[in-house]
């Protein structure tokens, strides 16, 4: 429920109010940055996503300028990049202790997380959990589930904490791929912008995302961002003994989803190298996306932020767009097929919109 919101749910308006209301503080923040010279996006971008997955999921939120909260948003960064790098020891362990300085930095990484989510989120839940009321957030569910399940550990529940909240980091490096796109592709920036315009009868409030099925072309852009940018192997484990078109699957065995060939292979896709947001856009101009695009895979291993990584990422992408003109600020440098942006990556170039254009 928390994380996959349907639509006419009141958990889908508790998605758009929360994100809507970061989305000022968001951009009071980009609101300090010189125009028409390069700045560096991605650390308020990033900030942005943080909290509003804390707030939706721990009812609180942090100052961009809290040295803690910078501190661990890009340590889940440092480890977002490292863990969508293709490093051999992802899917052959036996290289493990080639790894130690690599898996040393993660550790590290991990625990600063963890000291920053126990002192100054979990804490103040524990103190003021009421185990007989609804709970207020995913925090609690968590905490009142830990008390009822008594096959539940303490360390399990905190580690599913640290993973979701760590689901921001897909957003902002997802967002930042998306602008990468955009200043590429200027004409792609404009067709966002008329769809904006269009639902905020130019500018008079910001998007939100009951708006989202009026504009498919933004959505297609993400889309697409994401068939250009998946993984080319995906690695899993069989839990148990089965078959895939008759070849026996071992329990243990690893297996490999080459979404490589379903996301860029002429089989499948017109000009695949090609970015091509309207490929996603049926003649009705509704959103289609093929039965062999799965960018957050599927079945039990289907991503379960991926509604909350859609809808976040939508508004901060149309409200960027909505006040910006967004141009280069340094070299656009993305790796092929990595979901990952480097932590110091690309700068950009912010020019305040004519609102009177169009």
């Amino acid at each position: 429920m928390y994380c996959s919101p349907r639509f006419t749910s009141l958990q889908y308006a508790a998605v758009n109010t929360v994100g809507c209301n970061e989305l000022e503080v968001f951009v009071r923040e980009m609101e300090k940055f010189p125009l028409n010279e390069p700045v560096d996006v991605k650390p308020v971008v990033l900030a942005a996503c943080a909290n509003m997955f804390m707030q939706y999921m721990c009812s609180t939120s942090f100052p961009y300028d809290d040295k803690d909260f910078r501190k661990i948003v890009r340590d889940f960064d440092e480890i977002f990049w490292e863990i969508n790098q293709g490093y051999a020891v992802d899917f052959l362990p036996w290289l493990l202790p080639m790894y130690s300085k690599h898996m040393s930095k993660l550790s590290l990484w991990a625990a600063n997380i963890r000291e920053f989510i126990l002192a100054r989120i979990v804490q103040d839940h524990v103190k003021t959990l009421d185990y007989h009321a609804p709970p207020r957030d995913f925090t609690d569910a968590l905490l009142i589930h830990l008390q009822e399940d008594p096959n539940m550990e303490w360390q399990h529940i905190i580690f599913e904490l640290e993973d979701f909240i760590g689901g921001h980091s897909a957003i902002g490096n997802l967002v930042m791929m998306v602008l990468a796109n955009v200043v590429k592709y200027p004409e792609i920036a404009a067709k966002i912008q008329e769809e904006v315009d269009s639902v905020t009868n130019y500018g008079q409030r910001y998007v939100d995302l009951f708006d989202k099925e009026a504009m498919p072309y933004t959505e297609a852009v993400l889309w697409e961002t994401l068939r250009k940018g998946s993984s080319p192997i995906v690695p899993h484990v069989a839990s148990t003994d089965t078959d895939i078109e008759g070849f026996p699957i071992k329990r243990g065995t690893m297996i490999f989803l080459n979404n490589y060939e379903l996301n860029l292979s002429p089989e499948y896709w017109d000009d695949p190298e090609q970015f091509k947001p309207e490929r996603f856009i049926s003649a009705s101009g509704t959103v289609v996306k093929p039965a062999h695009f799965i960018p957050f895979s599927t079945g039990k291993r289907t991503c379960i932020g991926q509604r909350l990584v859609q809808c976040f990422s939508f508004i901060i992408i149309s409200t960027l767009l909505q006040k910006y003109d967004i141009s280069p600020g340094s070299e656009i440098k993305i790796k092929p097929s990595c979901v990952a942006v480097a932590p110091d990556c690309f700068k950009l170039i912010l020019k305040t919109r004519n609102k009177n254009q169009n």
